[in-house]
């Protein structure tokens, strides 16, 4: 295993972190986790260099953190950096703040938790917990010892990441990175600013949730096997996320015995400024075969934002995207119909603002039937 000096922090993690939303589970039920085997794996991580464990409050319906704490059992438990997040949409007061702590300590069955992150900030819920004082929290969670270091994780643009990171004196960050979303979200830019300011920085989603190693597109095949040593697609993917030295930490949920052995093995090689110029090259053209694959040629920028109509035109977009890029008709379907009924495609008021202000000149309003004629029930 491979360490990485931790930000500003002096310590070193294991670049592989071992992500806990995704157990294996039995009854094919989320909530319902196979103890045993995730007990397993846990360990098994543990025992060959893995040292930094991260679980939420809400992952496997809030039992996940019950089982790390299992298997934190015989010794484990000072073996690790273990880290846990506030869920800030849940707060509605100063005193939540506190409680969901005191919660996730008892579910932890530890009394402090090393690496504390507030969970899927964007700039509402930042403003949210700004004004419920949450810096005057954290500073007496980490007075107190029970949280050592203080992060957060991130979903939403470049801006919104920068003025977070600007706010606070943060230990690290957690942001969504892999060799297709250079640009989404924090991106390549939010990646490299973060470091610059000391902030140890984690990927998540590496992988888009294993999309990145399954059903591949033809032609993206194709690309792989343009190089002259045949490579699992996980290899080059998590590769190219720890080429890059600004990268302290990469998440995996891992859920098998054979997902967690495959990526204990490329942690140990990949290592930063490692890949070659070809190897590089190589993603370059995935990366461009995946996006000339895209029916709908969005961005992503949310210029048509906010919708007349209150519809994510960006995200219903991504749904239909999906069915090409990675055979997901069957989930996209399920997500867009989850969706309240007020908010779909079909809601569209064909006011014509989003295509006057859409810099790809997309035919959005054109693409809201064609979404909603596919995707329905």
């Amino acid at each position: 295993m491979q360490y990485r000096k931790f930000g500003k922090m002096n310590v070193n993690i294991s670049a592989l972190g071992f992500g806990c939303m995704r157990f294996p589970i039995v009854n094919e039920k989320y909530t319902d986790i196979d103890e045993k085997d995730a007990i397993k794996l846990l360990r098994h991580a543990i025992d060959n260099g893995v040292n930094y464990i991260d679980t939420a409050y809400p992952y496997h319906g809030g039992n996940s953190e019950l089982v790390v704490a299992k298997a934190l059992k015989d010794g484990y438990r000072e073996r690790v950096y273990l880290a846990d997040k506030l869920p800030v949409w849940l707060v509605n007061s100063y005193e939540d703040f506190d409680k969901y702590l005191e919660e996730q300590l008892k579910k932890l069955d530890t009394d402090h938790i090393d690496m504390y992150l507030l969970h899927a900030l964007d700039k509402s819920r930042f403003e949210k917990i700004k004004a419920l004082k949450v810096f005057d929290f954290v500073d007496a969670a980490l007075k107190s010892g029970k949280i050592k270091h203080i992060g957060f994780s991130f979903h939403d643009d470049i801006k919104t990441f920068k003025e977070i990171v600007d706010a606070y004196d943060w230990d690290f960050c957690q942001i969504q990175y892999n060799v297709l979303d250079i640009n989404e979200q924090a991106g390549l830019e939010g990646l490299e600013y973060a470091s610059s300011k000391g902030l140890a920085v984690i990927i998540m989603e590496p992988l888009k949730g294993g999309r990145l190693t399954k059903a591949l597109p033809d032609e993206v095949e194709r690309v792989y096997a343009e190089y002259s040593k045949k490579r699992s697609p996980a290899d080059w993917c998590l590769s190219w996320v720890w080429n890059h030295p600004q990268v302290s930490l990469l998440l995996s949920g891992m859920g098998t015995i054979e997902q967690l052995e495959e990526n204990l093995k490329i942690a140990e090689k990949a290592l930063p400024n490692a890949m070659s110029t070809e190897e590089l090259e190589i993603i370059d053209k995935v990366r461009e075969e995946y996006h000339k694959l895209l029916p709908i040629g969005c961005t992503k920028c949310e210029y048509c934002m906010p919708c007349t109509a209150g519809i994510n035109i960006p995200e219903t977009f991504e749904l239909y995207n999906n069915i090409t890029l990675y055979k997901e008709l069957d989930a996209s379907k399920r997500r867009y119909n989850s969706i309240a009924l007020e908010k779909r495609a079909s809601a569209c008021v064909g006011c014509s603002k989003c295509e006057e202000q859409c810099p790809q000149h997309l035919p959005i309003m054109k693409w809201m039937r064609t979404v909603h004629s596919t995707l329905k029930e």
